[in-house]
């Protein structure tokens, strides 16, 4: 019954999402008039009829999610209750305590205060439990329901009951809710040789000012030469905004991006339309596998006019665009209303999503497939892969150890009980890991019995199993065996393989306890290759402009999408909610 309800729910929504020519409109409504009488008749039977009680909410919740999810990943409902999030997404800004919180067993723990913020400043840290918020037991809620109580009107006082690590006795925190702006230039400076540098982490209503300010002041007040915009995992957010951040970098009446979708009337097309900053000072784009959307865009279009270097690995491909929708009762959907064309004409949607496999699953467009298109020198680029990098940089994969390390909280629990030992640490540019820390973090992990899921041994037994069925092993298990023996999970082998890398992410959790995400970003920039990369491409005006003007046919690369973050992109991303 479920499962009809969710085909029905599907056939309504693609009725409405995608109407067809005006021929063929009034079939289209009677669809969906007959889809809707069906759907109305089948969830009064379910509600009146069905054996069990049915939470009608939940269940249409569940239809509606399904039928999304079947057209792309962006393509969401937003009910009334979850609109404080759209709003997020679009500003930056909600009432709350400025914290990330996690769910965690069966309560939820602070996972990261902001600086600045309500939590913060009232002494929270990260891995306090919540046990109440005002007199309401929240000890054995879910995180949703949590932040929906933490969030709420500014300059609203309310009180948390909270037990710290390692305290038996639970404390009593005073705070004040207000309106938090998180921003989106999480940090600039300046680097050797003159190099200016700002991270931006996000394209809300305020990114393009809070980028202006930041230029602006490397520019005069400390007399940079060249600048780098960091865009690696930058998930992207308002079109707009990544219009406005190209235009301080090229001369006002230039084409940033076109959108072409269904609906010819709705096509846009966004152009330049004030003064520029700045159209001469070398300029370098860092971006990887997680700048997507926005972050493409102002990529991509300053690739496309030769304005600056791209240096990192190849974006993630995201070249759709989404429009909110009114629903009734308050509620809105963010549906995929068309793609977007930076200048040279080229769409960098890498996922088809119209083309499903049997199975449900899709693809990448194969390399094959995809067409060559030339920037406003004649360098020639390519569509349907994201943004290739004119410099491209390969960063160290994540070990499955790490990932391990981090979601069962052993790191987080390590650096809990680190810091409490530790009041305050040296400077951002002088900290560094000792391996008395990383020894200590090794023998932690083994006190706590840690253990982690090898693919590579969980390839090994399907490949015996397989080969045994199919007879090829003959009772000869020794190659079998001898593999066995190298894949087999080892715990000290393994912390010291990839030492380097478990010390600079336990250095990045650290430094965040103290210096916040500011700080974490700076220690992440510590033997940066990416970054090292572009100061030598900035700092070299001749292969700066060579790069500019060559008309080298970019190579072909793999589509294949990688499951493994590279260490970048594993310290960047957050795990918790905001609240």
């Amino acid at each position: 019954m479920r499962k009809n309800i969710y085909c029905v729910l599907a056939c309504i929504l693609f009725s409405i999402a995608f109407p067809v020519s005006a021929a063929a409109q009034t079939d289209n409504r009677f669809e969906v008039s007959k889809n809707l009488d069906i759907f109305n008749a089948l969830v009064k039977e379910v509600e009146m009829f069905y054996v069990d009680s049915v939470e009608v909410e939940k269940l249409v919740r569940k239809g509606i999610d399904a039928m999304l999810n079947d057209l792309d990943p962006y393509t969401e409902y937003i009910p009334e209750q979850e609109m404080d999030d759209l709003k997020f997404m679009t500003t930056g800004e909600y009432g709350g305590i400025g914290s990330y919180i996690r769910q965690r067993d069966e309560g939820v723990i602070i996972a990261e205060p902001f600086e600045g913020m309500p939590a913060a400043l009232a002494g929270l840290k990260a891995g306090d439990r919540i046990l109440k918020i005002d007199t309401t037991d929240v000890a054995s809620l879910s995180s949703d329901k949590v932040s929906a109580l933490l969030k709420g009107v500014p300059n609203t006082k309310m009180q948390l009951t909270i037990l710290r690590p390692g305290e038996k006795k639970p404390r009593k925190i005073d705070l004040m809710r207000r309106q938090i702006l998180v921003d989106q230039v999480t940090y600039y400076g300046v680097r050797e040789n003159g190099v200016g540098y700002i991270y931006l982490k996000g394209f809300t209503d305020k990114s393009a000012q809070e980028v202006k300010n930041a230029f602006e002041d490397l520019k005069k007040n400390h007399g940079i030469t060249s600048l780098i915009l960091d865009l690696r995992n930058n998930g992207g957010g308002l079109l707009e905004s990544a219009a406005q951040i190209v235009n301080m970098f090229v001369p006002k009446g230039k084409e940033v991006v076109s959108t072409r979708g269904k609906i010819k009337q709705w096509d846009r097309t966004y152009r330049t339309s004030n003064e520029p900053i700045d159209t001469v000072m070398p300029l370098a784009v860092l971006i990887n596998g997680n700048s997507a959307s926005a972050a493409e865009i102002v990529s991509g279009a300053l690739q496309d006019m030769d304005r600056a270097v791209l240096v990192g690995q190849r974006s993630f491909g995201k070249g759709l665009v989404q429009s909110t929708r009114e629903l009734p009762f308050n509620g809105n959907v963010k549906i995929t209303m068309s793609k977007y064309y930076i200048p040279s004409g080229r769409c960098i949607q890498q996922i088809d999503y119209s083309h499903r496999k049997p199975d449900g699953s899709v693809a990448a467009i194969p390399d094959s497939l995809t067409s060559i298109f030339y920037t406003s020198k004649g360098r020639p680029v390519r569509d349907g892969g994201g943004i290739r990098p004119d410099f491209e940089v390969e960063e160290p994969k994540i070990p499955t150890l790490m990932f391990y390390l981090v979601t069962d909280y052993v790191l987080f629990d390590f650096v809990t009980d680190w810091v409490q030992k530790h009041p305050k640490i040296s400077a951002i540019e002088e900290f560094v890991v000792t391996d008395e820390d990383f020894e200590a973090f090794k023998a932690y992990a083994k006190e706590e019995n840690f253990t982690y899921d090898r693919q590579s041994e969980k390839a090994l037994n399907t490949l015996k199993d397989v080969a045994e069925f199919e007879g090829y092993l003959n009772g000869d298990t020794a190659l079998i065996k001898t593999l066995q023996d190298r894949f087999t999970p080892d715990l000290e082998r393994d912390f010291d393989r990839f030492k380097e890398q478990i010390k600079k992410v336990m250095a990045a959790e650290i430094v965040k306890r103290y210096y916040y995400q500011k700080g974490e970003l700076i220690e992440s920039l510590k033997d940066d290759k990416v970054l090292k990369k572009t100061i030598e491409v900035l700092s070299t005006p001749k292969l700066y402009k060579e790069t500019l003007n060559s008309t080298k046919k970019q190579e072909t690369a793999s589509n294949g999408i990688s499951f493994i973050p590279n260490l970048s992109a594993f310290i960047a991303i957050p795990l918790g909610i905001f609240c």
